[in-house]
């Protein structure tokens, strides 16, 4: 008697632990199944109360046990009103701190080991969530909604993402399908590791993707198809043109500076040599612009160099 009464209470012991858990599971790095406790969505929004209103719902239909988090970067809308009506969690900021900030904001307050990233504005299917936690049960570390270029926001955000993608693909040897989506799946321990570097702008993707692949973290593409944004979107083409540039010099420091300072180093002294050829042919005498020419490339390799120490000591993670 005594024995069935245990085995009882050792029955109903395991079924609360299940169920307590999303039925879900990984494959850890020692091979053994762990049980992955609830999933955290995490939309960072500002002024996007009429997308908010038809999202959240829809979210809910989705995922109805995760934890829905609304970033609200200093809206001046009814966001709060609408996040309390679909009892979501809304975190508000008195003013506009950026998308990155809202993403760290985000990450910070989740309680879930999974957390999903999806923009505010109505362009990610709820329905497309399912596929992109299922990678992370496949024993990936992120996983990213890859937009088709039907999915692009005008054919110059396109060309501009396509060169995203193959300078990425060249500097980590691994097909980047798109380096700025902001709909992302990923193990919060691994994120949270990065947070340091995430900068308050518009390029978290591209250095939560670039640290992932520097970490040895593995990351995998979803193809998603992205609707029309409902509502006037925050980036301004002049504004954050020139940060969009200064993407392409993260991608590069963020993962290998050599595989950038090498080649400008090499470009400046094949300058050099040109230009001593060219003036001793036609001079014969050594020129100050091919000295010149020389110092650069060695100046550029020896900031290469110190850039790659620094980039090694930021993923550094102490025993």
């Amino acid at each position: 008697m005594d024995c069935s009464l245990a085995r009882i209470f050792e029955i109903r012991a395991i079924g609360a632990v299940r169920t307590s858990c999303v039925t879900r599971y990984y494959r850890s790095t020692h091979g053994e199944s762990t049980c992955l406790n609830n999933l955290s969505i995490i939309l960072p929004a500002k002024n996007e109360g009429p997308a908010l209103a038809e999202l959240l719902p829809r979210l809910r239909v989705a995922q109805p046990t995760a934890e829905i988090i609304v970033v609200d970067d200093g809206s001046t809308d009814d966001t709060r009103t609408i996040c309390a009506n679909n009892g979501v969690k809304c975190l508000s900021s008195p003013y506009s701190m950026g998308n990155g900030a809202a993403i760290k904001r985000g990450a910070r307050a989740a309680t879930g080991e999974v957390l999903l990233f999806m923009d505010g504005d109505g362009q990610h299917d709820p329905a497309d969530i399912a596929r992109l936690t299922e990678k992370l049960d496949q024993g990936y570390d992120m996983a990213v909604g890859a937009r088709d270029w039907g999915s692009q926001a005008g054919v110059g955000r396109g060309i501009a993402n396509t060169l995203y993608n193959w300078l990425a693909t060249r500097m980590t040897g691994h097909e980047v399908a798109d380096l700025t989506s902001g709909f992302r799946a990923v193990k919060a321990d691994r994120f949270q590791e990065f947070l340091y570097l995430l900068p308050n702008g518009f390029s978290y993707p591209t250095t939560s993707t670039m640290a992932f692949f520097r970490s040895a973290y593995p990351v995998a593409y979803v193809p998603i198809k992205a609707a029309q944004r409902m509502g006037k979107s925050h980036i301004k083409p002049l504004r954050d043109g020139v940060r969009f540039l200064l993407i392409i010099f993260k991608i590069a420091t963020l993962y290998s500076p050599l595989k950038l300072f090498v080649p400008a180093s090499a470009l400046f002294f094949l300058l050099g040599c040109a230009n001593y050829a060219w003036t001793y042919i036609r001079e014969g005498r050594l020129t100050n612009m091919s000295t010149l020419m020389w110092s650069a490339a060695v100046i550029v390799f020896l900031i290469g160099l110190i850039s790659e120490q620094i980039t090694a000591l930021m993923y550094r993670r102490d025993a």
